[in-house]
């Protein structure tokens, strides 16, 4: 994104983003040996929602292609390429949209029930504040605001 003339916005979050994302993947298997596995249901159901977390995160960054990655990047004079086709159809933000289900699902699919809700409330806090900062860059863009800000940001509703 560079060489399209994008500059890395400073986020203060970033850094525990990072952190929460490393920290789950080892929380949860600690947590899968040292206390009883969660209930087979729960289990079951960090599996279909891995699935299906697994699946929307490639069907963006396949959509994405060079356009993505885990910054946030400012664009001046129109360098940003805006997607609006395969998950963005529907929403304006699937990777968060996939990255809330994983964090919650893998967990969840090794019997990690308090590691999977830790990771989930974390994951809100930095989002709340992340989500932002990433649309107002994006918003910066009168095609991406024309585009997109009509949509949901992370739950595709039928109209």
């Amino acid at each position: 994104m560079a060489a399209r003339g994008g500059q890395v916005v400073r986020e203060p979050l970033y850094q525990a983003m990072v952190a929460l994302h490393a920290g789950m993947l080892v929380a949860a298997p600690l947590e899968a040996l040292l206390r009883p596995r969660g209930p087979r249901l729960l289990r079951a159901a960090g599996v279909v929602g891995l699935g299906a977390a697994t699946a929307l995160r490639i069907w963006t960054l396949r959509t994405l292609g060079d356009s993505w990655s885990t910054r946030v990047t400012r664009f001046a004079g129109g360098g940003r390429r805006v997607v609006t086709d395969g998950p963005y159809r529907f929403i304006r933000h699937p990777n968060y949209l996939a990255v809330i289900l994983e964090l919650a699902a893998l967990p969840l699919a090794g019997g990690a029930v308090y590691t999977a809700a830790l990771a989930t409330l974390l994951n809100a806090l930095v989002l709340a504040r992340r989500i932002p900062v990433e649309e107002r860059e994006l918003s910066a863009d009168p095609r991406w605001r024309a585009a997109m800000l009509h949509k949901p940001r992370l739950v595709p509703w039928p109209s």
